[in-house]
């Protein structure tokens, strides 16, 4: 017998899925005018907010930051880098590493692309936020084991 006897509508894993699915699909609407896909906008980003409190990442700390996988972060850094939008520089505190930071072009598309997915995100979380004032947050730093 399953834990779920009205079906997979009562599963939490079933219903996240399903969440997760709606909300990729929101993000990639809401990022192709900015021609990004959801791994370069966090990548870029992040690389921006970083840059913005005067501390370039180097890419293992980017990937640490944001969660990434440390080879694909450096795949997605390189086409970022590609487009003009984010430079690697050596590192002058270790010359085997090299930090990041956004060029102007990547700054402007960081800010647009922020608002944007900010926009996305207040109409997909909205419903959510206003069933629950004040709990969303503290529920998805409690799954994302933040």
């Amino acid at each position: 017998m399953t834990d779920f006897p009205e079906g997979p509508a009562t599963s939490p894993g079933f219903l996240l899925w399903h969440a997760t699915l709606r909300w990729q699909r929101a993000m990639a609407d809401a990022l192709h005018p900015h021609d990004l896909t959801h791994a370069q906008f966090v990548l870029l980003a992040s690389t921006w907010w970083l840059n913005g409190r005067d501390e370039p990442p180097s890419q293992s700390r980017l990937s640490e930051l944001t969660g990434s996988d440390p080879r694909m972060t450096s795949e997605v850094v390189r086409r970022l880098a590609a487009k003009g939008l984010i430079e690697r520089e050596q590192d002058p505190s270790d010359s085997r590493a090299k930090v990041l930071r956004v060029t102007p072009a990547g700054a402007a598309a960081a800010v647009a692309a922020i608002g944007s997915v900010e926009a996305a995100d207040a109409a997909f979380f909205g419903p959510a936020a206003t069933a629950a004032p004040g709990a969303l947050l503290p529920i998805l730093h409690a799954l994302a084991e933040r």
